[in-house]
């Protein structure tokens, strides 16, 4: 349980820095561009579905090693133990949708609540960073 708790934690931290980078350097370059305001939103909503995407694969491959490791639990149910089984896992758990075809067993149904409770947040995150930045545009400042 304690090697669970310590993957599941290292996964959160690298997907919050991965989305904070994304941020930053979005940020970054939507300053720099001389496109009119819409053209950089869109550039901004493709950067963060970008990231989101990768963050969703990098919980797909925790699930992956630990689905195929002993002692970590496993995911039953309408999976074939595929790489892409736990990317359509993790996007549906990550958005929170959690269809249930899918079940976790064992240790690690705690990196399933995790991942819906990450994505949740890095999704709020991402509304909010786009709001700001669609409200300097329109205010013009």
């Amino acid at each position: 349980m304690l090697s669970a708790t310590a993957i599941n934690s290292l996964i959160v931290v690298l997907v919050v820095l991965m989305h904070h980078m994304v941020l930053v350097r979005l940020s970054g370059l939507l300053a720099k561009m001389h496109y009119r305001h819409h053209f950089r939103l869109v550039i901004a909503v493709f950067g963060i579905l970008l990231a989101h995407t990768a963050q969703v694969w990098v919980f797909a491959c925790a699930y992956f090693f630990m689905h195929h490791a002993d002692s970590w639990g496993s995911l039953t149910g309408n999976f074939n133990g595929g790489l892409l089984d736990c990317v359509y896992f993790s996007f549906s758990t990550f958005t929170t949708v959690g269809y249930g075809d899918i079940v976790p067993v064992g240790p690690l149904r705690f990196l399933t609540g995790i991942e819906g409770l990450t994505g949740l947040v890095l999704i709020t995150w991402s509304a909010s960073f786009l709001f700001v930045k669609m409200q300097s545009y329109w205010t013009g400042s």
